[in-house]
């Protein structure tokens, strides 16, 4: 039993709200009307989303840390050039021993911006540069709005299970994620105060969001035949390519910080920022881009992102073990799914 709970303690547990979800989709799918309504609630709930993460970017905290231009650029470097880069690769590998749609949703979990808030809380964790991270950071998160939709148009098409995306589609998620994000941020200063005071009480919204994106998606998925095309094999693939996805960035960046010189603060930046990739992006961008083809694409983003906070959690655990004379730091709550 206490073998269990603490296997338990390490799980995410919006990871199990998400698989709870998935469950629900699978037993009891929306269809008919149902679908109708669903689809018009999600696009709210994506609207509000991103309204609300404009309004929660502090500007003076980017201001703060946008003067290290050069580790911001390794950061984009590594979110949107290597990973892109392992994504097509692996789709190209894993393409002929996994479902295509699951591979696909390798490829379009490559091409993700990073995390804002748990990217923040494993570098102050580690002790690492906290202003630098929250501009490197939100930077990806902004610029990946517009960049990852595009890559998507241009490498999406390399997979059986989409013929890509088009220009009336990339138009469609700019005014559903890139409108609402400049307009929360622009109304900051009216209502920043009330959203930096509550927290707590906004986060279901955020996480209330992503799940229905999720029941939605897999509404049509389930009803489309996700679980006739997916075998558990398939499952255990992307594990593998995702946790093999994982090192290789995470080393590249090491080996990159160390290769520039970069100071153990802005290593730890590097290693962070650069190495994970949104949830709480990518489905809404999913949902946004491919509708009743989302469901599949989702499911190596849900099991990436386990992975990546389990994994950071224990090399930013190691990092402030190693610094003894640095004075101790209390890390934000890594609560929140991205």
């Amino acid at each position: 039993m206490a073998i269990i709970k603490r296997a338990l303690a390490g799980i995410d547990p919006f990871l199990l709200l998400l698989i709870a979800t998935v469950a629900m989709a699978s037993l009891f799918p929306a269809h008919g009307v149902g679908t109708i309504w669903f689809g018009y609630a999600t696009n709210a709930a994506i609207v509000l989303l991103f309204f609300l993460h404009g309004a929660k970017l502090s500007r003076q905290a980017v201001l703060a840390g946008a003067g290290n231009w050069r580790l911001h650029l390794l950061v984009l470097c590594s979110s949107f050039v290597i990973f892109p880069a392992l994504g097509l690769l692996f789709s190209a590998l894993g393409g002929r021993f996994v479902a295509p749609e699951i591979i696909a949703g390798l490829l379009f979990l490559s091409l993700l911006p990073s995390t804002v808030q748990s990217s923040i809380a494993f570098t102050a964790l580690a002790r690492g540069n906290v202003p630098a991270a929250v501009c490197s950071a939100s930077l990806s998160n902004l610029l990946g709005i517009v960049i990852t939709p595009v890559m998507v148009g241009l490498f999406m098409h390399v997979s059986a299970a989409t013929d890509g995306i088009s220009l009336d589609a990339i138009k469609g998620i700019m005014s559903q994620l890139l409108l609402p994000f400049v307009a929360g941020h622009l109304l900051r200063p009216l209502i920043g105060g009330f959203v930096d005071r509550n927290k707590r009480i906004l986060m279901p919204v955020d996480r209330s969001s992503i799940l229905l994106v999720v029941y939605t998606a897999f509404s049509a998925a389930v009803i489309g035949g996700i679980w006739q095309r997916t075998s558990i094999w398939d499952l255990l693939a992307i594990l593998v390519m995702s946790a093999l996805m994982l090192a290789l960035v995470m080393g590249a960046n090491l080996f990159v910080a160390r290769r520039m010189g970069l100071g153990r603060e802005d290593e730890i930046v590097l290693l962070f920022c650069g190495s994970k990739k949104s949830l709480v992006s990518g489905v809404p961008m999913a949902g946004a881009l491919f509708h009743a083809a989302a469901g599949p694409l989702i499911l190596p983003l849900m099991i990436f992102h386990q992975l990546q906070l389990f994994v950071c959690a224990v090399i930013a655990a190691r990092y402030r073990g190693m610094a003894d004379d640095a004075p101790i730091i209390r890390a934000p709550a890594v609560d929140d799914a991205i």
